[in-house]
């Protein structure tokens, strides 16, 4: 029904980053908690100790499952009881593991439908890694687990802009060869049905950025925009996506451009998120779009220079949680409208209908 309150799990992230400070600084707003049903996947006795450290008195509510969780106050699931050292600011293998064990159990209660949406606190790429999760962040392991065999798409997002990429965590020298017409074509699709769905935009307007300079000025400076970016748009368009360019990404971004579409997809992880994250870092959400789940973060890291400091902003966290309750209510208001589609007859028997209308009218 439209007026459940929607189950947001919850994963703590990295337990020495500002994970806990975000999320004790946020459901310290009675009003967040009675916005939705917040179920926190974490542990009771690191929660206390960032509160402790940075004198917090948001309070929660530990539950065995989140069947049990409640709206109006903050509920945790612990996931793991043993002894955790806690290294604040500095990434750990135990900090790594218990990042590990929170996400595991938020997926396996999605999977049960426990709950409805997910928002994922920062991790530490590399310390997270290991034979359990063998993957290079959150969005290549949702797409595995929770995927159903559908594509993701990272999108960082704010009330200025929406920026996909193609490529996301590869080394500046690998981009090039993983740009392909194909792979372009895809994440178009991807983004145009994302913003038709999740954002409700009818017709969707996509800019496309170049891989090279002056978008390869004519081939001087490289071929990829004649070779594979341009087909892309050209055979897109043709499919009725409304795609446009490729645009050079410094006079895109400094003419203020990104104000006339509804997303903008960009080559490469920096390319993007580099102009974003300067035009504006505080309300950002980053966005695994095009997989079943509905996925959430902040658009920064784990943030360990400035952890037990009391100074780490709440608002991308925040900002965060809104996103995905918006995404998910329009996803169950898009299923329901079109739910029961209306049948189109036949052009034959229509044609005869409307002769035999026209025929008994002339009698």
């Amino acid at each position: 029904m439209e007026d459940e309150k929607i189950r947001v799990g919850i994963t703590h992230g990295d337990i020495n980053g500002i994970g806990y400070e975000l999320i004790l600084k946020a459901f310290a707003d009675q009003a967040l908690c009675n916005l939705c049903i917040p179920v926190l996947y974490g542990s009771i006795k690191v929660a206390n100790f960032h509160r402790k450290v940075l004198n917090l008195a948001t309070e929660y509510t530990v539950v065995n499952s989140a069947k049990d969780a409640v709206c109006g106050r903050l509920n945790m699931i612990s996931c793991f009881e043993n002894e955790v050292k806690m290294e604040m600011g500095t990434p750990t293998e135990e900090s790594g593991r218990a990042a590990y064990l929170s996400l595991e159990k938020a997926i396996e209660d999605y999977h049960h439908g426990d709950i409805d949406v997910l928002v994922t606190c920062p991790i530490s790429k590399h310390n997270i890694y290991s034979d359990d999760f063998h993957f290079i962040g959150h969005t290549d392991y949702l797409e595995h687990v929770a995927g159903e065999g559908q594509e993701a798409l990272m999108i960082l997002m704010n009330s200025m802009m929406r920026v996909a990429l193609v490529t996301t965590h590869l080394p500046l020298k690998d981009i090039p060869s993983a740009i392909t017409q194909e792979k372009i074509e895809r994440k178009i699709d991807i983004f145009n049905r994302c913003l038709r769905t999740d954002f409700t935009i009818s017709i969707p307007r996509i800019a496309v950025l170049s891989l090279n300079p002056h978008s390869g000025d004519n081939g001087l400076l490289g071929s990829e925009e004649k070779e594979i970016i341009v087909p892309a748009i050209q055979s897109m368009r043709e499919k009725d996506v409304q795609c446009f360019g490729p645009y050079s990404a410094d006079g895109f971004f400094g003419a203020g451009l990104y104000t006339h579409f509804d997303g903008i997809l960009a080559m490469y992880h920096d390319q993007g998120l580099a102009p974003f994250k300067a035009l504006s870092m505080s309300d950002g959400v980053n966005f695994t779009a095009g997989l079943p789940i509905v996925r959430t973060s902040p658009d920064h890291g784990t943030a360990f220079d400035i952890v037990g400091k009391g100074i780490a902003d709440e608002n991308s966290f925040r900002q965060a949680i809104y996103s995905a309750i918006d995404i998910f209510q329009n996803r169950r208001r898009q299923e329901k409208a079109s739910a029961n589609p209306l049948k189109i007859l036949p052009p034959e028997r229509d044609n005869h209908n409307y002769t035999h209308r026209n025929s008994q009218q002339i009698e």
